[in-house]
């Protein structure tokens, strides 16, 4: 599925094997991609106000500082040779230190700002004229009544920023709910945007190199539950030209924000044909997870050849792929029986490093390799199911 390199792009010089490569945020994200870049010879560096990170803990060098300290925020630049993020609501002042300092910073700060504020990023995807739900920016209760008058109900009321996994959003499905719904919002700058009636969601983890380059993974089938990724399918259960439909919007979206490196666009596919882009994660993407098995270049490696100017790898699927969240309530009744999910000989385990447990954290994930689609679905589910099974 890899994609172009455009005629007569110049490539810069690679940032090669034994550079250090800082990584902002320290989550499971950095964790996979730290290991990744790793194998291909890599130092890692990472910087959160975490200790003890899932990255840190697999990380040749950990900072630990809030985003805001700027001063350390210059010490850690000063001994990486690239910056990158694993985590986009880093103050934007962190990417324009490392960008004075000298150091490429991939992708850019301007991909930052707009990624991390959905009333900013809703407003970019809606002026390059791709497709979007309507939307109305919300300041006040007063704007709220005037943009439900324009919207209509159901509609999604979210804050304009710091929102994932469902976090900061309400569904307000009559006129009489939007006073509550502003309150939750606590004063907050806001985003009403029409509810999606959909068929799908889906979600396109793709890569673009300093020369240009495009790669991507296909169409990737998600569910939600509470609002939190449970299980993403690959290749996804929709029509082929609705596949490549989402892939093509994947790539004008990278085209036009200029990014180097990974970036997941996430779909609602409309019951009534359309696919409207939902949100954008500019690094790799809890969907795209299965890559590590399934692909023959996973997205964590992807991520670190886009970032330190390398080719672009090959983005084939390898065998049909599932992938299931194991979320902090699994051990609710204490901790799961590994051994039940290893004894499926077509599941990998992967756990993160984070010692507390709780409901909607994610704490790992589990991937299922088959023959067909339905068979590592229900591989990954039975796997995740006897976890718990006492």
């Amino acid at each position: 599925m890899a994609g172009h390199n455009p005629a007569g792009a110049e490539r810069a010089a690679p940032i090669l094997p034994g550079a250090t490569i800082g990584v902002f945020g320290s989550g499971q994200l950095g964790r996979m991609m730290a290991l990744a870049g790793r194998a291909m010879g890599y130092r890692i560096a990472t910087f959160s106000p975490d200790p003890n990170s899932p990255t840190g803990q697999v990380a040749d060098l950990e900072v630990t500082a809030p985003y805001a300290d700027l001063d350390a925020v210059a010490a850690f630049v000063a001994q990486v040779d690239v910056v990158t993020f694993e985590f986009e609501n880093v103050a934007a002042e962190v990417a324009a230190l490392a960008e004075a300092a000298g150091k490429p910073v991939r992708p850019a700060g301007t991909v930052l700002h707009t990624a991390q504020q959905r009333l900013r990023e809703k407003q970019f995807l809606a002026q390059a004229g791709l497709p979007v739900a309507a939307f109305r920016a919300v300041a006040s209760a007063a704007e709220l009544t005037a943009a439900l008058a324009e919207i209509g109900c159901p509609a999604v009321l979210k804050t304009a920023a710091f929102g994932y996994d469902g976090k900061g959003q309400v569904k307000i499905g009559r006129p009489q709910d939007a006073a509550p719904a502003w309150e939750q919002m606590g004063g907050q700058p806001a985003i009403l945007e029409a509810f999606v009636h959909f068929s799908h969601e889906l979600s396109v983890v793709a890569a673009r190199g300093v020369d240009g380059a495009f790669a991507h993974y296909g169409a990737i089938e998600n569910q939600h539950v509470n609002h939190i990724l449970d299980l993403s399918i690959a290749p996804a259960r929709v029509p082929a030209p609705t596949a490549a439909a989402a892939v093509e919007l994947a790539r004008a979206v990278l085209e036009k924000l200029d990014v180097v490196g990974v970036l997941c666009v996430e779909f609602f596919a409309a019951e009534d044909g359309r696919l409207l882009i939902n949100e954008l994660a500019p690094r790799p993407h809890n969907s795209g997870h299965l890559t590590i098995e399934a692909a023959l270049t996973s997205q964590f490696e992807q991520q670190v050849r886009a970032v330190c100017g390398l080719p672009l790898g090959s983005t084939e699927l390898l065998r049909p792929a599932a992938m299931a969240n194991l979320l902090g309530d699994l051990w609710a009744a204490g901790e799961p029986d590994w051994a039940r999910a290893y004894a499926h000989p077509a599941v990998k385990v992967h756990l993160y490093g984070k010692r507390e447990p709780r409901p909607g954290r994610k704490m790992g994930h589990l991937t299922a390799l088959s023959g067909s689609v339905e068979d590592a679905v229900g591989t990954v589910l039975s796997a995740r199911a006897a976890l718990t099974r006492r």
